[in-house]
């Protein structure tokens, strides 16, 4: 209950504060008899995209988050570490830079593409280790893919001004200017990443006690891995695309989920949507209000995580797989 409320608040807050203060009864009233009224056009055609975007992206990278930290049994792994969001940035920048395209659109499918890949490349690498996709080796695998991506990307936008240009107005990690269709192009997507997640919950359980334990539980760890490692490219893939790579979300909120209801993933899971959707919407309305200008929810995020990150280092018992 406590997630579904702060769920609420926090759409309710993304719908009426702003550069243009709308009372909450007033929104709703728009909402439900369309209108040519300036609050109607600012709730319905700027405030709705925008949130449905942060609700969609805040619970992907939640999911992914969880995920990850359970797949390399490391509480400070966040959706990162597979190569997934670097993968989703080089498909961005190839689009731009070797096939023109210019539209927000157009970027979501090549994102897609370059997360999807990325992700398998590494599950591929992390398979034929000693340790077969071990945590180890998914943490490794990811870590080097992602610097070679990375060096891949800026040397792309270091002999290329005009892709720099462009990549930079995504790469921030912002939820404006996204509109209900991109919304929905990335949809089908998250609904299969988050039945994947749910479905594999008990498995994820059982990994957290190791490999024997789970061998001895009648588990497939290459089948559990190799879903919810699924379900990770998935869910990052399709947040990163739409809305770049925004950071702290799937490193923070799990901890506050498993703080909330201890560590079953059939819970931890639920929870850390609600409360990646609410965090994403209230930094994008932090964002708003901030400056007389408007700071995107990835410089927000950042923001505020740096010294939690720095908080959760400290302590030795939260680094315990």
């Amino acid at each position: 209950m406590l997630g579904i409320a702060v769920l609420l608040a926090a759409v309710v807050a993304s719908l009426t504060v702003g550069s243009r203060h709308i009372p909450p009864a007033e929104a709703l009233d728009v909402l439900l008899h369309p209108s040519t009224s300036e609050a109607a056009l600012i709730v319905r055609e700027l405030r709705v995209p925008r949130t449905l975007v942060g609700l969609e992206v805040g619970a992907a990278l939640a999911l992914a988050g969880v995920i990850m930290q359970a797949l390399t049994r490391n509480r400070l792994a966040e959706p990162r570490v597979l190569g997934i969001s670097a993968g989703a940035s080089t498909g961005v920048v190839i689009a731009i830079a070797l096939f023109g395209v210019v539209s927000l659109s157009g970027w979501i499918w090549f994102g897609l593409a370059g997360a999807a890949l990325a992700g398998m490349l590494v599950f591929v690498v992390a398979a034929r280790t000693r340790d077969g996709s071990g945590p180890v080796s998914l943490a490794l695998s990811g870590a080097a893919i992602d610097a070679g991506l990375g060096a891949l990307i800026y040397g792309i936008l270091s002999i290329d001004a005009a892709t720099f240009e462009q990549y930079r107005f995504w790469v921030v990690g912002s939820i404006a200017g996204r509109t209900p269709a991109m919304a929905a192009q990335i949809l089908p997507f998250l609904l299969v990443g988050a039945v994947l997640a749910i479905a594999g919950a008990r498995g994820l359980d059982a990994l957290a006690l190791g490999d024997d334990v789970a061998r001895g539980l009648g588990h497939r760890i290459h089948r559990v891995r190799l879903v919810a490692a699924i379900a990770a490219i998935v869910l990052t893939g399709a947040a990163v695309a739409l809305a770049g790579p925004i950071a702290f979300v799937g490193l923070a909120v799990p901890h506050a989920a498993r703080a909330l209801v201890g560590t079953g993933h059939r819970w931890v899971l639920p929870l850390s949507a609600l409360l990646g959707a609410a965090l994403v919407l209230l930094a994008d309305v932090l964002g708003r209000v901030l400056t007389s200008g408007e700071v995107p929810a990835g410089v927000v995020t950042a923001l505020v995580g740096a010294p939690v990150l720095l908080w959760l280092v400290r302590r030795a018992r939260v680094v315990a797989a």
